[in-house]
């Protein structure tokens, strides 16, 4: 996948990230859209984003990626930007099991304000702390695979996985919406993209990901 103009877009997919304060979340953002990474970054104060416009096949895909604070006071604030996400990265700190042991309370949250059918990959972070490991990699993969999530280790330090995460989720997004596409057409139904404007978008016109998939 490469980089395109952020103008130059067909489809618009917005991810959210979620998890515990201080787990990374801002700098797997900053990593990703900016290749960044700040020793000193500051809490999220309720939500900022980001966008990366990337390539899948011939498709030009606008990543908007959503970084959503952590901490409880912010959370009716932020609960809000769940809502039209089709994807996102529930991230914790591979250094605190604490912010492991609450990864399902964070998931529940996740599916009572997002669509069921969001793609989610549960994210341990902070790999490159070998000597401080508290989570081992068997037992957060074996409660992914457990509850349907796609799982990965990175590390925004050093970068390490952190592409492949951001791109096994958009893949997986960019999956579903092409299937969706498909049934519809074969239905004669409302293609993605085109719920508004009750046609499909004629050519040079975006598409944007805005409804369940």
């Amino acid at each position: 996948m490469g980089n395109r103009t952020e103008e130059d877009y067909n489809f618009v997919f917005k991810v959210v990230l979620i998890g515990e304060s201080g787990v990374g979340k801002t700098n797997l953002l900053s990593r990703f859209t900016r290749n960044e990474f700040s020793h000193d970054s500051r809490t999220t104060i309720g939500v900022e984003f980001s966008t990366r416009t990337v390539m899948l096949g011939t498709a030009a895909i606008k990543a908007q990626i959503w970084d959503t604070a952590g901490l409880e006071r912010y959370r009716a604030i932020t609960s809000a930007y769940y809502r039209g996400a089709v994807g996102a990265l529930l991230v914790f700190d591979l250094t605190k099991h604490q912010t492991y042991a609450v990864v399902e309370r964070w998931l529940k949250e996740l599916y009572d304000h997002a669509e069921a059918t969001i793609v989610v990959m549960l994210v341990g972070n902070k790999s490159d702390l070998h000597q401080a490991r508290e989570v081992p990699t068997e037992e957060a993969r074996m409660f992914a695979e457990n509850n349907g999530l796609l799982f990965l280790e990175t590390s925004a330090l050093d970068s390490t996985n952190v592409e492949l995460a951001f791109e096994t989720v958009l893949k997986e997004i960019f999956t579903k919406v092409s299937k969706q596409r498909q049934n519809s057409t074969r239905t004669n139904a409302i293609t993605l993209g085109s719920a508004q404007a009750g046609q499909e978008p004629g050519a040079g016109q975006k598409r944007a990901c805005c409804i369940s998939l």
